[in-house]
């Protein structure tokens, strides 16, 4: 698979414990880090991590799931975790390098992420949750054909292993679009 930045391919694996370092700061600079030049970022929602290593090396081991490392020429440019629940799929930590974005990788990786939870696990639908005040990000995946559901999960307020909140006013809803 090729993206329009480079006439190098994209490489898909799975991710393993030797990752974990890599995996947690590119996650960290994709959603922390104002100055990183990336539309991800949520450091005006929240502060402190948005991930560790401990719970990166919970994701790459945990069974019924997938931490999808995405590399061009040797070097980690994206990842996300897949987890197979039922019938469904969930998509989260879905991180493409700042200074790449805007590129088609995240394009590439999405539609890797739909092609393995329907071909290999056979789920009929992939879902994710997005904090709310993200609207530019969820407009992003409408136009993949994700579906905004009106369910609406609260932030885990007070536990910090996903960032301190910098609003009273942060939830996540529920996004769906079916892999038929």
């Amino acid at each position: 698979m090729q993206t329009a930045d480079s006439a190098s391919p994209l490489a898909f694996r799975t991710a393993g414990l030797a990752d974990v370092p890599a995996v947690v700061a590119l996650v960290e600079s994709a959603y922390r880090d104002e100055g990183a030049g990336g539309w991800t970022t949520e450091a005006h929602l929240l502060g402190g991590q948005r991930t560790d290593p401990q719970g990166v090396a919970e994701a790459v081991t945990a069974e019924g799931g997938r931490l999808l490392a995405v590399e061009r020429d040797g070097e980690l440019l994206a990842c996300c975790l897949l987890e197979r629940r039922g019938t469904s799929a969930y998509f989260g930590m879905f991180s493409v390098r700042p200074d790449r974005q805007g590129g088609g990788i995240g394009r590439a990786v999405l539609a890797e992420a739909e092609r393995i939870a329907r071909g290999e696990w056979g789920a009929a639908v992939m879902e994710m949750t997005v904090i709310v005040q993200r609207e530019d990000l969820i407009a992003w995946y409408e136009r993949r054909g994700y579906r905004r559901t009106g369910e609406i999960l609260p932030f885990p307020y007070g536990d910090e292993r996903f960032g301190v909140p910098r609003r009273p006013d942060l939830r996540f809803e529920r996004l769906v679009k079916p892999l038929a």
